[in-house]
């Protein structure tokens, strides 16, 4: 039995891709990576989520998208860490429970490729921030469903969002980098 991905069309070429599209929780991945003692990089994502999107392929312009993220879905893979991440030192996941970004402008910046600028909102703190996305393909899978790929990465300093914890190191330098890249591997399923 062919799984539920697999393509019976598929294109990476940026044909008509128009339409109404939701977030297939299970196959994207709403991640991030900091520097860690100044030394290693420690990278975690978010397990709840939900977003949609509208293409206009003919009108990259008149594109949209938003997301909303549950906090306390935070998996750094160290349930320690992941307990701290959703206090007021980090995220302050009771008060604050989700972040949500919504997207203000979409700009098609090469054949496949796009800058989303939008306003993220994390902590009660609302910043314009830009998403670097690549279109890596769409496909019709075994379920009739019409399904778009996209990478994206995007950095931010975490001040910027009230998020300042940190601790110094004896050997100089800070436990936690200011700097924070996103990253987002984006599967959607079209509606029918």
């Amino acid at each position: 039995m062919s799984s539920p991905l697999t393509s019976s069309a598929s294109s990476t070429a940026l044909d008509d891709v128009s339409g109404h599209y939701d977030l297939d929780v299970t196959h994207t991945r709403l991640g991030f990576v900091a520097r860690h003692a100044m030394i290693t990089k420690v990278r975690g994502s978010f397990a709840e989520f939900t977003g949609s999107f509208d293409l206009h392929a003919s009108n990259w312009p008149a594109s949209t998208a938003q997301v909303t993220i549950q906090v306390a879905s935070i998996n750094t893979g160290n349930e320690q860490r992941d307990g701290h991440l959703r206090t007021n030192d980090f995220f302050d996941a009771p008060n604050y429970p989700q972040i949500t970004f919504t997207s203000t402008r979409v700009e098609q910046t090469a054949e496949d490729t796009f800058a989303v600028t939008g306003d993220l909102t994390i902590k009660g703190t609302t910043r314009p921030i830009t998403i670097d996305f690549v279109y890596t393909g769409s496909a019709l899978d075994s379920y009739g469903n019409t399904r778009v790929g996209f990478e994206g990465i995007s950095t931010l300093n975490r001040s910027d969002f009230g998020i300042t914890f940190n601790a110094a190191l004896d050997t100089g330098g800070v436990l936690v980098s200011d700097k924070i890249t996103l990253e987002f591997d984006i599967s959607a399923i079209k509606a029918q």
